[in-house]
């Protein structure tokens, strides 16, 4: 099932703000602008020539339910992976990140890759530009513009005086015009500063000034923590407003983490079908199973049992670390694990109906999520 699927089979009004009416692009499966779904990337962080891990990598944050994925192409080599990780990741749309070289957007094309994500001033030339997207555009394959307060031009630094929003702006738009006068319209785009106040200045000027769908993201973010507080506060911006159309959450982390903190953002605005409802304890010194990481892979499974099985019930489930207080405290959950001296007593609707080791915990909370009416 892709993303767009998935999302309106869960709840037919995500948000009622209103969203940007923003062009319609396709990347595989996966719809980008006017009204649909707001869709999770990231990026891979293998090295593309090794297709084994990559292809792993990929997999991992499909599971996790990812809708976009981005690979770096730095060379010829790296392109001519693309093919068999194409063949060995379907159902999710991947993107080739190429910078100044053009032969390697024409590389990525032929190897059957679903976007592209160029600046077509920096990739050789106006008859170069011409040749990538008439190629792009034979095969229906979007370009993301991808400008980043790093790497603006010098010219457009030195006339802002710095990063500003403006300059983005102006970056992105050059771009822009550089590929309608090659006859593509077949495009998104992103500005991206390290601060939340650039860049929600330069998205919600850009958003005045295009209709093209957008790209949101926060460049170099941070860390796990630090980046993930600082591109919510963006995002969460952004997205009320109804300006965005696609995320990707940049941090100095795995892939993964990526996705799961896309994900969140999208679900506490509504703009995503929620997920598993698991709270759980605080853990303290009488704690004697493992409530942290049984509470983690709790999550985890249901996770991707909502992604295999979307109609299935949603209880609430609550993990619990003590014998004497967690069967009154999870007694509000639907489903829930209370602990002992390294076992869990199951609870269902307040009654005490299993006792199972750790090991068999998470297992045993799936099944009864299955049965669950």
């Amino acid at each position: 099932m892709d993303s767009e699927s998935f999302n309106r089979s869960q709840n037919k009004d995500f948000s009622s703000v209103p969203r940007n009416n923003t062009r319609r692009i396709t990347l595989g499966p996966v719809a980008v602008g006017r009204g649909a779904p707001v869709s999770v990337q990231t990026m891979t962080n293998t090295d593309t020539r090794d297709v084994k891990s990559t292809v792993s990598c990929i997999k991992e944050v499909m599971d996790a339910g990812c809708d976009i994925v981005r690979l770096a192409v730095p060379d010829a080599e790296a392109a001519a992976a693309l093919s068999e990780i194409r063949k060995q990741t379907r159902g999710v749309p991947l993107v080739a990140d190429i910078h100044f070289d053009w032969r390697l957007a024409m590389l990525s094309l032929d190897a059957g890759i679903d976007g592209l994500r160029i600046n077509p001033g920096n990739i050789g030339g106006g008859e170069k530009v011409r040749r990538v997207a008439k190629a792009a555009n034979q095969r229906n394959v979007p370009i993301r513009i991808g400008v980043n307060g790093g790497s603006l031009e010098p010219e457009l630094l030195q006339q802002y005086g710095g990063a500003t929003p403006e300059a983005l702006v102006d970056s992105a738009l050059r771009h822009v015009t550089i590929l309608e006068n090659a006859d593509f319209g077949n495009i998104k785009i992103s500005v991206k500063a390290s601060d939340v106040h650039r860049t929600v200045a330069a998205y919600r000027l850009l958003s005045s000034r295009t209709c093209y769908p957008l790209h949101l993201g926060l460049t170099e973010a941070g860390t796990f923590l630090a980046g993930t507080v600082r591109s919510s506060v963006a995002m969460g911006i952004l997205l009320s407003e109804g300006i965005g159309d696609t995320v990707r959450i940049s941090l100095t982390d795995t892939p993964l983490k990526e996705v799961i903190a896309g994900q969140e953002i999208l679900r506490c605005l509504s703009l995503r079908a929620p997920g598993p409802n698991v709270t759980s304890c605080p853990t303290c010194g009488r704690t004697q199973a493992d409530v942290i990481n049984t509470a983690i892979a709790v999550e985890a499974a249901l996770e991707k049992l909502y992604r295999e099985e979307p109609a299935i019930a949603r209880p609430h489930i609550a993990v619990m670390g003590f014998v004497i207080n967690g069967p009154g405290e999870g007694r509000d959950a639907d489903i829930a694990l209370v602990g002992g001296n390294n076992f869990f007593y199951l609870y269902i609707r307040g009654e005490r109906v299993l006792k199972v080791s750790e090991e068999e915990a998470v297992r045993a909370v799936v099944e009864a999520v299955r049965e669950y009416k």
